[in-house]
């Protein structure tokens, strides 16, 4: 029994051994000399209003939380590294109907976008050509209350993108 459960603990040592556990950001590749980022809006090639800014504005806070970086507005030329971001699609597709009304009762809000972080001498330093994610929301047929949910959840979708994209590029840089 006591030899069972020294081989126990071993397997567990040697498995919590190879997790390669860290706190956050301490596993960041980005080089030593880039302590400053740009991040331009993002472009979109959909025709939705504002996700572009949505984005950009979730990405650049998330960036500011996170990381020691500065971040600079736009795209001056004078940062380190630049992050350039394209929202490609954007869809909204009926997930549930409610079945007195027939009326659609909850919505997928699903997007994909290209991102790139580009060093100041043209270097990439990270690239995700299809990051896709994903909120569901409600809709609702009181339109005396009726707030519209979209905007909200598209916010929810942004920093959510945000988070996946900043954790992602400060712990996957090529």
């Amino acid at each position: 029994m006591r030899k069972a459960f020294s081989i126990a603990a071993l397997v567990l040592c040697l498995g919590l051994a190879g997790c390669d556990y860290h706190t956050v950001g301490s596993a960041t590749h980005i080089p030593a000399d880039v302590q400053t980022l740009s991040v331009p809006i993002f472009q979109s090639r959909v025709q939705a209003f504002n996700t572009e800014t949505a984005f950009t504005e979730a990405v650049v806070r998330e960036l500011n939380t996170r990381t020691k970086y500065r971040i600079l507005p736009g795209d001056k030329g004078t940062a380190d590294a630049t992050l350039r971001g394209t929202i490609v699609s954007q869809t909204v597709t009926p997930l549930t109907y409610d079945p007195n009304s027939g009326q659609t009762s909850s919505y997928l809000v699903s997007i994909t976008a290209q991102v790139q972080l580009i060093a100041h001498d043209g270097t990439v330093l990270y690239r995700n050509d299809t990051m896709a994610w994903h909120e569901q929301y409600q809709s609702t047929e009181d339109l005396s209350g009726f707030v519209q949910e979209d905007g909200a959840a598209m916010r929810r979708v942004s920093r959510e993108f945000a988070k996946a994209l900043v954790s992602d590029m400060l712990e996957s840089f090529q």
